[in-house]
């Protein structure tokens, strides 16, 4: 009879033993929920376009995940909704005007060259969708930096060297004002961002010592910090590229050196480089340095003894 109760006293099972209520689909659905809003604006603002090229990039990213899978004869993963953010995340990068084939493409790079040649999800080193952008861009410049709105086109207020041309800080905060589909409304991508933090799918440290970082220093390069924490793609890129899980540190500390570089290097890129904008590269070449970062920032073991050098 004791030998009854103690069967059901214990139970053996494999670990992990305490498990997150949360899973791979579950927090893409947040991603997808949290960028509707945005996707809703830029259809109102952009025109329908907008809404063709985001459905384009986002089907290109699916079915890319699923031929290549159904060809290696690997598990089919498209059901984790982690290829279509890919998608979403690349159309909200594009002008609205760039030719229909370039989502496409751009989203087939992203899932085949940048996820799946290495290994799939959780085993790319950079972002897929910003790796994807930063090839379309440099194979395809002229496209890429078309921005249009109403058929008229015009340059993001980053690219414009006139201040008299300078749209207001409020339409840059609302996003009527010219750029990529998903980046010109701070506000909505600042309501986003607050739904992902309040779901706990994102940390704020890297958000807000992103942008902090880019502001201080825009400020101390001489320019508008303020004005240009509302332009470009920095409220985007801080929120949704930055935080990627597989491609950002593991580590509060390395967070913080995460967000601090990347707004480093976007303050100096935007005030001394050739190209306006600068928080893709940024995001990228930090994502290059995460391995390094986890290394040194892993916090000490407990009761770990260091072997001292003969």
């Amino acid at each position: 009879m004791a030998d009854d109760k103690e069967k059901h006293l214990y139970h053996i099972s494999i670990s992990p033993h305490i498990r997150a209520p949360y899973s791979t689909g579950s927090i893409m659905r947040d991603v997808i929920f949290s960028l509707i809003p945005i996707l809703i604006f830029a259809t109102l603002y952009f025109g329908p376009r907008a809404l063709l090229v985001t459905v384009l990039s986002v089907a290109s990213a699916v079915l890319s995940e699923f031929l290549w899978q159904k060809l290696t004869k690997t598990p089919v993963t498209i059901g984790d909704y982690s290829a279509a953010v890919t998608g979403l995340l690349l159309a909200f990068n594009l002008p609205v005007g760039v030719p229909l084939w370039i989502p496409v493409i751009g989203s087939a790079f992203a899932i085949l060259i940048v996820k799946q040649m290495f290994g799939g999800i959780g085993q790319n080193f950079v972002n897929p969708a910003l790796a994807a952008r930063c090839f379309l861009l440099v194979a395809w410049a002229a496209p890429m930096t078309n921005f249009t709105v109403d058929g008229i086109t015009s340059a993001t207020p980053l690219g414009i060297t006139d201040p008299a041309g300078l749209p207001s800080i409020m339409s840059c905060f609302l996003g009527t004002i010219p750029g990529c589909i998903g980046e010109t409304s701070a506000l909505l991508i600042l309501l986003g961002g607050g739904y992902l933090l309040a779901r706990k799918v994102i940390d704020y440290i890297i958000p807000v010592s992103f942008i902090a970082t880019t502001v201080l220093l825009t400020y101390l390069f001489g320019g508008d910090g303020f004005y240009q924490m509302f332009t470009g793609g920095l409220m985007l890129g801080a929120f949704y590229m930055a935080t990627d899980y597989t491609t950002s540190p593991m580590t509060k500390k390395g967070k913080w050196i995460m967000g601090i570089g990347c707004g480093l290097l976007t303050a100096i890129i935007r005030r001394f480089g050739g190209y306006p904008e600068g928080v893709s590269f940024s995001i990228l070449l930090m994502n290059l340095c995460v391995p390094l970062i986890d290394r040194f920032t892993v916090p000490k073991i407990y009761g770990e003894v260091k072997k001292h050098a003969k």
